[in-house]
């Protein structure tokens, strides 16, 4: 299950459970449409309570952003404490144009896609 919240700017998308293909949806209809508007757009994860994803979910991530979308984010935050999910938001920096950091503080990654 997702949570989507939108500002002019943002989009903050904390993920609860298992990330599935349906969740990944959603998300990507969202971003599409704000990437239809002027203007820079930042995304903020909050994967702290993400249990697991499913392999669609990571091949429909990689399509998403390296292949269709690799100039279009300025900022991704990615807040999770896991190892693992660090690791692959420093791979994804290799893919796609955006500046791509991760934090275990939530309010530490809101300040810093703020800015």
């Amino acid at each position: 299950m997702i949570t989507i919240e939108q500002t002019d700017t943002l989009l903050n998308v904390a993920v609860l459970g298992e990330f599935t293909l349906a969740d990944f949806k959603q998300f990507e209809e969202h971003a599409l449409y704000k990437l239809k508007s002027p203007g820079a757009v930042n995304l903020l994860f909050d994967l702290r309570d993400m249990i697991s994803y499913t392999v669609d979910v990571a091949w429909e991530e990689i399509k998403f952003f390296s292949r269709e979308h690799p100039h279009d984010f300025s900022k991704i935050a990615v807040v999770t404490d896991d190892q693992w999910l660090t690791w692959q938001a420093w791979l994804s920096r290799l893919f796609v144009d955006a500046d791509i950091r991760a934090f275990a503080d939530y309010g530490q990654a809101r300040d810093w896609i703020a800015a």
